[in-house]
């Protein structure tokens, strides 16, 4: 029987110790650990978790939005757990693990974590909602603005990779090094690309 943690953060930006400091604290035997949204879930780590695990493995996580960003993704990823006669521990939910009889701890287990899933997904969606409503009414005031453009025709990146565009045959550089060395990708690339042919 192992125990194996999972921690993940949504960018490459964030930091990942605090996680695996609290997965240390509870001696887990191994971390597996990545740098991805949790809306995305093909997430290498967490797949390589889940073909890992045996029958009587732990998986132990800090919180249940490190699992997943919605209740359905949570509960299919908490099914495969499951499948595999493993076992699922959140550090910061209710513990049942003093209850003897095994379905009982994972039938309590299950309905806390569906209303947890159910409760992280609602605050999502209302933060959402708030941040639309933000906008409607910068809107209406007249101060939102939306993104800011990055590229303008005036920009010097944008001139800078239109004249490398252009001469690309004689220095030998693919489109997607133009775009890459002016800090654009190449769809942005093709998009200004076929902006300036119409102006």
């Amino acid at each position: 029987m192992s125990k194996i943690g999972y921690a993940r953060v949504s960018s490459p930006s964030q930091n990942l110790d605090r996680q695996i400091q609290e997965l240390t604290n509870v001696k887990v035997d191994k971390i597996f650990q990545e740098k991805i949204s949790g809306k995305n879930v093909d997430r290498p780590q967490l797949i390589q978790l889940l073909n890992t695990i045996l029958v009587n493995d732990e998986v132990v996580v800090c919180s249940l939005d490190r699992i997943g960003r919605n209740s359905s993704d949570i509960k299919n990823i908490m099914q495969q757990i499951q499948q595999k006669g493993a076992t699922v521990t959140i550090l910061n939910m209710p513990s049942f693990r003093g209850i003897e009889n095994r379905n009982l701890r994972e039938l309590l287990n299950s309905l806390i974590i569906d209303l947890f899933s159910y409760v992280a997904e609602s605050e999502r969606e209302m933060m959402l909602e708030r941040q639309r409503q933000g906008i409607e009414i910068a809107k209406r005031k007249g101060v939102y603005k939306g993104r800011k453009i990055k590229f303008t025709p005036e920009s010097k990146e944008l001139t800078n990779a239109i004249r490398m565009y252009n001469e690309r045959k004689q220095n030998k550089l693919t489109v997607q090094q133009i775009a890459v060395s002016n800090g654009m990708s190449k769809v942005t690339l093709y998009r200004k690309l076929k902006a300036e042919k119409k102006s």
